[in-house]
């Protein structure tokens, strides 16, 4: 069967985007559409595949897997990506409306230029502390993972945990050792796979290694867990915002520096919840033949 997809890009965090809003389309096997098409090699190339589907819950939804086929509960980058293909194809008359992603309902907020969204900005909820919630395995009656000591074979350091909808493990470069080198110049592919896939995370995790410049902007680089690393991720922003917040280091408004681009995010004091702000980008169109 041909499918009919576009690629997009939000601070070079790529994605492969079906849309069965305007087009129903019936794929036996989803997660093994998302490892074909996500291959940079033999495929499209992307971190993974998402349907811009409709949703009885909100008024529409994103299905994401990661490029390892894996589901993946919420993409900052993408849920921007996915309200831009729903503004601009009209879908929509206003700038305001929401989106499902694994059952949990983002409010968002578009800023359009010339008729099609330009920045957007994700309400992307309040972040989970509880560690058993993150998941992460921490002493028991702990109300949150904050500075946790954490060991590899290579590294050790200390974390914050966080879940954004999904979960992360937020490193500040000042707490490693057995690294000397710079943020710019770590071998994350090295280092990567054993926070990934550590003991302490159940479900395995998100891991931002963070290099602060100063209390309102950060450096990011992002292992993200199914995908490798990335050069952006939306609810890795979101929860550095919140570990350093915690930790002392930033303010609750910063921006973050991924290697794709900048991203503004403001853990608001009124309601608790993360706001994320950037662009969308559409780079093709084409069709996958599977």
């Amino acid at each position: 069967m041909k499918i009919n997809f576009t690629k997009m890009q939000g601070c070079g965090n790529d994605y492969v985007y079906v849309d069965t809003v305007k087009e129903a389309v019936v794929i036996p096997d989803k997660a093994e559409l998302a490892r074909l098409i996500s291959d940079r090699h033999f495929g499209v190339g992307s971190d993974g595949l998402i349907f811009v589907n409709r949703s009885d819950k909100a008024g529409f939804e994103m299905e994401m897997y990661n490029a390892d086929g894996s589901r993946g509960e919420m993409c900052g980058n993408g849920m921007r990506c996915v309200a831009k293909i729903i503004y601009d194809r009209g879908y929509v008359n206003t700038e305001k409306f929401t989106v499902e992603s694994m059952g949990s309902i983002k409010n968002i907020t578009v800023f359009p230029k010339d008729g099609k969204a330009d920045l957007i900005t994700v309400d992307m909820g309040e972040p989970v502390l509880e560690p058993e919630l993150v998941p992460v395995k921490a002493s028991r009656g702990l109300k949150n993972a904050v500075n946790m000591p954490i060991e590899t074979e290579k590294l050790s350091g200390k974390f914050t945990a966080v879940s954004m909808g999904n979960p992360h493990a937020v490193i500040f470069m000042d707490s490693l050792c057995g690294y000397e080198g710079t943020l710019s110049d770590m071998p994350l592919e090295k280092y990567g796979p054993s926070f990934e896939n550590h003991e302490l995370f159940p479900a395995r995790v998100n891991t931002e290694f963070i290099e602060v410049i100063n209390e309102h902007e950060v450096n990011l680089r992002v292992w993200e867990r199914g995908s490798g690393e990335t050069l952006a991720c939306g609810t890795g922003c979101s929860a550095t915002v919140v570990a350093g917040t915690l930790t002392g280091k930033t303010s609750r408004e910063i921006k973050v520096n991924v290697r794709g681009g900048a991203l503004s995010v403001n853990w608001s004091e009124h309601d608790n919840h993360v706001y994320m702000t950037g662009p969308a980008k559409y780079v093709f169109d084409g069709t996958f033949e599977y």
